[in-house]
């Protein structure tokens, strides 16, 4: 809560904590773990079509760091993922529209989930694939951006079954 309350005082547009801060805690209560598995980063997507600054992601980052000091926080700019992607993905892909459509875009149906809090402090989900394959305890490729051999290396690198046995990966 202190996370999604950090970001939301930011007063951004359009946001969510999404991808593994999610999946894990999820993951992780279902398993029964009593303490959180660390976090590599704690994603924030936020969509924001009119450009900004180069160093916008970074100065957001910043302010985050300050109110939540002990968070590894990564923000990202949705609006403009279609400009660096294809250096780090091998491919091209078309410019993202909404949030929503950013988060249908992630990697595994699992991770394609945010939250955030409203204005009023109601907490909401963003899930455009559902909520099955994360409740479901199941890593499945989403193919909307998602490479097959991206899908495998992410599978290789992230050891899902060692920190959650009860997951189930599918194969491509």
């Amino acid at each position: 809560m202190s996370a999604l309350e950090a970001v939301q005082s930011l007063q951004l547009a359009s946001w969510c904590i999404g991808a593994g801060a999610v999946r894990n805690l999820v993951w992780d209560h279902l398993h029964g773990h009593e303490r959180p598995s660390a976090l590599a980063d704690v994603d924030v997507a936020y969509f924001d079509a009119h450009p900004g600054r180069p160093d916008q992601d970074a100065g957001i980052e910043a302010k985050l760091r300050a109110l939540e000091p002990g968070l590894p926080w990564e923000v990202t700019n949705q609006a403009f993922v279609h400009v660096w992607f294809e250096r780090c993905f091998g491919h091209p892909v078309p410019p993202l529209t909404s949030l929503e459509e950013a988060v249908a875009s992630w990697p595994e149906y699992a991770t394609s989930v945010g939250v955030f809090l409203t204005r009023a402090g109601t907490l909401e989900v963003i899930a455009p694939h559902g909520l099955a394959d994360l409740f479901g305890l199941q890593v499945r490729r989403n193919p909307v951006r998602v490479s097959v051999e991206t899908y495998r290396q992410r599978v290789i690198q992230k050891q899902y079954t060692k920190r959650w046995p009860r997951v189930t990966v599918m194969p491509c």
